[in-house]
């Protein structure tokens, strides 16, 4: 594929941005909706099984499908990705339960995992290591596009028509992606006559499940602690050594370990799980700080974590030409990352006064920071092995990244939890001083969670006597600073984990971006 003329490569990446701009677009938009999804078909405790069933689905499919598209070529399971993925997204919305609705959302799992390991691996296939940071940088885009869209229009259908179209309104988008990675796509396969490693995908599914759902429930359905999450990690743990045993004496391993040996392969995962900590920590964790402590609209909301997006996109872009033009990347990896660590370290000093404008720039430059270091560790990554691995290096790096989201919004909520518990004992005192007739909403004010919802507050607030409106007010603010203080722990923490992938990456070494695949 690298030997085929520029203006079809051009057209075959159309192709694969048009696949990838499908999903990330279905992921999406799916967010705004999914409350009013569950208004309708009930199974609000099942709720975060929508979105996790999903992941778990994908995650395990994108480093199965790595390996083997290094063996059969990428085209037979980028169209079986599609293909897999549209069924997904008709049958959604189709669903009269939440729990066909999880049902199907783990059929788009397995299709969204197949696309998004093919499609960043056929970048790598079209253009050799010098040409690729241009086209990752696009790529990136893609979500950033989808990121700003998404949202809006999923609130747009709910409001205006049936949330069945939310997953029906591209489907003919993904027909049209399908019909163009058929016909422009060439067949890239490698050998097609290594043995399937069908041991290894089985230990390795069993070390990724279980991990992610122990990371997933922890702090929120079960304590740490408890044997279920133990029980979870041990299985985990017990899993990952019978993976590498046997990963060690495999013909054709599903994850080769030799390939850790190598320090920019390691070193360049390790960043991107990092990144990916601090990434997902920021996209959850800021709007409950927007509007849960500065008391902003859910639609303002929106429009600044725009910001970042908008920022990210830049910033993935210029990252991309940067590295095309001048074949380095390190010393831009190493600014990307200072600037995220400066803009999470910005947000662990915000309070409750901070001006909208300021929270909008912090936004800027984080979004601008993570955008410049998106491409970068994926690239390296692709660059530090042998062609023929392409598939598992792209799919692995994808799957830390994924990983380090989950593993950091998990830590990231216990930080915050833990430190919003030292803060409600002090607030539970001006609860005393309320009449007992409003006991319910009472208990619903030492809840920060009602700081989200605005119309209830206000519910709440006429529901209490006048000559207590005083005690309201004064329990409402501490609410906001002890949720403040919670959340600013949160993000110190996750510039934390940065600054160490800043000192990481320091000892990377920065190979030559090679200028051909052989």
């Amino acid at each position: 594929m690298e030997d085929l003329e520029i203006k079809k490569k051009i057209t075959i990446m159309v192709a694969v941005m048009a696949s990838v701009l499908f999903v990330a677009l279905n992921q999406t938009i799916v967010g705004t909706a999914l409350p009013m999804i569950v208004a309708d078909i009930g199974g609000i405790h099942y709720f975060n099984w929508v979105f996790t069933a999903f992941m778990l689905a994908s995650s395990v499919t994108a480093i199965l499908v790595g390996k083997l598209s290094d063996i059969y070529g990428r085209k037979p399971f980028i169209l079986a990705g599609l293909a897999i993925f549209t069924i997904g997204s008709l049958l959604n919305g189709t669903s009269d339960t939440i729990f066909q609705l999880i049902a199907y959302r783990t059929v788009q799992g397995f299709g969204g995992g197949m696309i998004m390991s093919t499609a960043f691996t056929a970048v790598g296939d079209l253009f050799p290591p010098r040409e690729r940071g241009r086209w990752q940088g696009l790529m990136g885009a893609s979500f950033g596009i989808a990121s700003v869209f998404g949202p809006t229009m999923g609130g747009y259908i709910v409001d205006h028509f049936q949330w069945h179209w939310v997953f029906w309104i591209f489907l003919p988008f993904g027909v049209v992606a399908f019909f163009l990675i058929w016909r422009l796509f060439p067949q890239t396969a490698q050998s097609g006559k290594e043995p399937i490693d069908f041991a290894g995908a089985v230990l390795i599914a069993g070390t990724i499940i279980p991990l992610l759902l122990a990371f997933s429930w922890a702090g929120t359905d079960y304590a740490w602690t408890s044997p279920q999450i133990v029980g979870l990690f041990a299985i985990s743990a017990m899993m990952l050594v019978f993976f590498i045993w046997v990963e060690g004496r495999a013909t054709s391993p599903i994850l080769p370990l030799h390939l850790f040996r190598n320090s920019v392969f390691t070193i360049s995962n390790a960043v991107g799980f990092m990144m990916g900590l601090g990434m997902f920590g920021t996209i959850m964790y800021m709007p409950f700080f927007i509007q849960g402590v500065m008391g902003v609209s859910a639609t303002q909301t929106g429009f600044i974590m725009m910001a970042m997006t908008l920022s990210n996109v830049t910033g993935s872009a210029i990252s991309g030409h940067i590295m095309t033009a001048t074949g380095r990347y390190k010393r831009l990896a190493l600014a990307g990352l200072l600037v995220m660590f400066g803009g999470l370290g910005a947000a662990a000093c915000l309070h409750v006064d901070v001006a909208t404008w300021m929270v909008v720039v912090n936004m800027v430059v984080f979004g601008f920071g993570l955008g410049t270091c998106f491409p970068i560790f994926t690239l390296t990554v692709q660059n530090a092995v042998q062609h023929r691995l392409l598939g598992v290096a792209t799919s692995s790096a994808q799957l830390f990244r994924q990983m380090g989201g989950t593993v950091g919004v998990a830590i990231l909520g216990t930080i915050m939890n833990g430190l919003m518990g030292q803060k409600l004992h002090e607030i539970t005192r001006l609860t005393e001083q309320l009449p007992e007739r409003v006991e319910d909403q009472i208990g619903e004010l030492t809840n920060p969670q009602v700081l989200m919802d605005h119309e209830r507050l206000a519910r709440i607030q006429q529901s209490i006597p006048e000559q207590t409106q005083g005690v309201f007010t004064q329990l409402i603010g501490e609410l906001r600073d002890a949720l403040g203080y919670a959340l600013n722990g949160a993000f110190l923490a996750a510039a934390c984990v940065l600054f160490v992938a800043f000192i990481l990456t320091l000892f990377l070494k920065e190979l030559e971006l090679k200028t051909t695949n052989k």
